[in-house]
């Protein structure tokens, strides 16, 4: 076992790493890691939710999305923005099962085709090539946002929250799925887990639960509710890792990638364990937001 050192005094400060990455960096990570996303996490590329703990893993990611969505009030006809899209799984699933109308967001030229291809044929879900901080959607324009695990890749957090109040319609609702730092983590665990996981997972920076609800009051948007679901989701990363090794023993494609030192992002193979210690120990969390945007009325 480490060492145990004092708990972090929290000041509100972002857990950054040494190298601050950007959209750019983000994109890069993505599009030389496709393939192995793919393979490894399967097309959602997040999280999945055990509530039972006998649900398989395509069950699970699915589950994470109703959970989601079951902490809002959803319209019978909505158009939903998927913030942070990855492959368009969600977006695909929010059509089949919700029927909203889905225009998903990425920054990811190879996320960005595959999920075009993959509704070439459909009106919708339909896919955006674009840095969400940088969007060019119209204000007041949506009645869902949807994001999971899009945040801790962000560079300017606040910002992130501004453009959700900016193109919600008012009364509008935001479901969020957010990687976060444990506010007491020690020293121990931010030197040797949070930093590295945000440096080697292309993160600019990680918040914990009291920097996001401060940042959400700056935009002007409600917390409606919280859920810490580290521990309905943490079955995740053993999963992953136990599909890495068997890739790594079986296709030599793999092995040749890690050995490979052109490949700038083979490091997140030795990352996926330091995310699965960091949720074991605590050091990280992992938070269900549901947001809403007043309307005009609301405050007077």
């Amino acid at each position: 076992m480490p060492h145990r050192s004092p708990p972090i005094q929290w000041h509100l400060s972002l857990i950054t790493p040494d190298q601050i990455s950007d959209a750019d960096g983000v994109a890069r990570h993505y599009n030389e890691l496709d393939q192995f996303y793919r393979e490894v996490w399967g097309e959602h590329v997040h999280h999945g939710y055990w509530e039972t703990g006998r649900e398989s893993p395509d069950q699970a990611v699915e589950k994470l999305i109703d959970v989601l969505l079951g902490k809002l009030t959803l319209p019978a006809d909505a158009d939903v923005c998927d913030v942070g899209c990855g492959y368009g799984a969600t977006s695909r699933y929010l059509r089949n099962k919700y029927q909203f109308r889905v225009t998903g967001v990425t920054v990811s030229q190879s996320q960005w085709a595959y999920a075009s291809e993959q509704s070439a044929d459909a009106e919708w879900p339909k896919f955006l090539l674009q840095n969400w901080l940088q969007n060019e959607l119209e204000s007041d324009a949506y009645d869902l946002i949807v994001s999971i695990e899009c945040f801790s890749h962000i560079v300017d957090k606040q910002r992130y929250f501004d453009e959700i109040a900016r193109v919600l319609k008012p009364g509008g609702q935001a479901g969020l799925a957010v990687w976060l730092a444990n506010p007491q983590a020690s020293n121990w665990a931010v030197r040797h887990l949070l930093k590295p996981i945000c440096q080697e997972g292309r993160l600019p920076s990680m918040a914990a639960t009291p920097e996001c609800e401060e940042m959400i009051a700056n935009a002007g948007l409600q917390l409606v509710s919280f859920e810490d679901a580290s521990r309905r989701v943490s079955k995740t990363w053993s999963i992953c890792a136990r599909r890495l090794a068997t890739k790594i023993a079986t296709r030599r494609k793999y092995l040749r990638t890690l050995m490979d030192a052109s490949t700038q992002n083979r490091i997140f193979a030795l990352t996926l364990f330091r995310i699965m210690y960091a949720y074991w120990s605590g050091a990280m969390q992992y938070g269900l937001f549901a947001l809403r945007k007043p309307l005009p009325g609301d405050f007077e």
